[in-house]
């Protein structure tokens, strides 16, 4: 049969699964009280499944952009169950491809990073209009180094870049130990326009903002079968049904378990863990003066970041796919938890002997180049979607959402120079190459920095 017939068998031989479990982060003792599941079959001019930052962001702006048109959210269970209510909570400027790194286009990149940065000011806006407060602080964001070849990419990355307008700054090790504590890194990229956010927090603003836009949302609600046409038809596992003249798919790593964009993306799982609140006095014998969040350079990066009630939270290191999509938990979480310990312990040995008082893994949508895309697809063009944030949908999941907003309204015209607008992403091979070619990825990058 050949390698290339297996690859178009391979959807058909191992059927993409939908496993959705709970939240168990420890931002998810602040998710939103859940909204009654869908009932009664129903008719709308858009549905939207899921219900994180892509699919609350698209409803908010829908209804804002269109208000004419009914809105739906559709969310298996509940408002940020997913990525968005899992991650490091590090709001970064930029797409994933193009952090720090110049494409062909440079003005290009420099109006990528305004609108990024605009985006972190409406969050800021969006806390304060809905009247919860998702910490959300704006004090910026350090990117660290531990190799001279890095740091002298950074200052000549940085040199261009203020040469454009975009104020971001070279770090030595002596100010990076002044902000937070550390001296385990030689210098770092500092960006003014970076921040840190109570991940659930901002989701549940979005879920306020989204309703009172006039977005239904139903949660609990889970969709077994999508029929694509001009008028799609949306069947959820307790046997309802949701016709959309318009559907966006707002399901990030489980997009392709529903039959959309399967070559795509890489579903990669990440881990994060928490300490218990440190003392006052813990913080200054550490020296984390500053609530800045910061990341390190290497391929299996390390994120870090402290909360209002004084924990430090740290993920990254090895990621993990799992043959054929399965997003769900197996035990295997105590090799990374381990990892995630060394790290900590080795940039603050003080902290060798603090254990972790939680932590969790999530799924995140990995393209193989870290560029995003966002646009529309299907047969009669009214499917939208916002995948591939690799690392950096926080912030820029709800750019996104407006962006969708405005091609389901009509309005492309402003959003087509972007070239993450419709961007084609590189193909992702089906199963088993897929697996194959994503354990030698992660194997060789754990070899090339040990």
């Amino acid at each position: 049969m050949g390698s290339a017939g297996l690859d178009r068998l391979s959807p058909w031989i191992w059927r993409d699964p939908l496993p959705l479990e709970p939240n168990g982060s420890y931002w998810a003792r602040s998710q939103p009280a859940q909204n009654p599941k869908l009932t009664e079959d129903l008719n709308v001019d858009v549905a939207v499944l899921g219900g994180g930052f892509t699919g609350l962001s698209s409803a908010y702006f829908l209804r804002s952009v269109s208000p004419h048109k009914s809105v739906a959210v559709l969310e298996a269970r509940g408002c940020g169950n997913g990525a968005s209510g899992r991650n490091g909570a590090m709001v970064l400027t930029m797409t994933a491809d193009r952090f720090m790194s110049f494409s062909s286009d440079p003005s290009m990149d420099k109006r990528i990073y305004d609108l990024t940065a605009e985006n972190i000011r409406f969050l800021s806006k969006l806390s304060a209009a809905t009247g919860i407060d998702c910490e959300l602080d704006t004090q910026g964001a350090l990117q660290v180094f531990d190799s001279h070849v890095d740091l002298k990419a950074a200052k000549d990355y940085v040199d261009k870049a203020r040469s454009l307008g975009m104020p971001v700054e070279i770090w030595d090790a002596p100010r990076i130990a002044g902000a937070v504590g550390t001296d385990a890194y030689l210098g770092g990229f500092f960006d003014p326009n970076g921040g840190q956010v109570h991940p659930m927090k901002l989701v549940h603003a979005f879920k306020a903002a989204a309703q009172g836009a006039g977005a239904k949302i139903y949660e609990n609600t889970m969709v077994v079968s999508i029929e694509e046409g001009r008028e799609h038809v949306l069947r959820t596992g307790e046997g309802r049904t949701v016709r959309a003249k318009s559907l966006v798919l707002a399901t990030n790593a489980f997009t392709p378990g529903l039959g959309f964009l399967r070559n795509s993306i890489l579903p990669l799982k990440e881990y994060v863990a928490v300490t218990r609140p440190l003392s006052e006095q813990e913080l200054r014998e550490i020296g984390w003066r500053l609530r800045i969040p910061f990341n390190d350079s290497r391929m299996e990066v390390y994120y870090l970041g402290l909360t209002q009630d004084r924990r430090i939270h740290i993920g990254g290191g090895a990621p993990r796919y799992s043959f054929n999509n399965r997003t769900s938990s197996n035990g295997e979480s105590s090799p990374h938890l381990l990892q995630l310990g060394r790290e900590l312990a080795r940039i603050y040995p003080k902290l060798s002997g603090v254990e972790f008082a939680q932590s969790w893994d999530g799924v995140i949508d990995w393209s193989l180049d870290a560029a995003p895309s966002v646009g529309c697809t299907g047969r009669y063009r009214n499917v939208f979607y916002g995948i591939g944030y690799s690392g950096h949908g926080v912030n820029l999941t709800s750019v996104f959402g407006r962006i969708i907003a405005e091609l389901e309204a009509g309005r492309d015209e402003p959003w087509k120079p972007y070239p993450f607008v419709n961007n084609r992403l590189y193909y992702v091979p089906n199963e088993p190459f897929r697996w194959l070619a994503a354990e030698a990825g992660i194997s060789y990058y754990a070899l090339s920095e040990s």
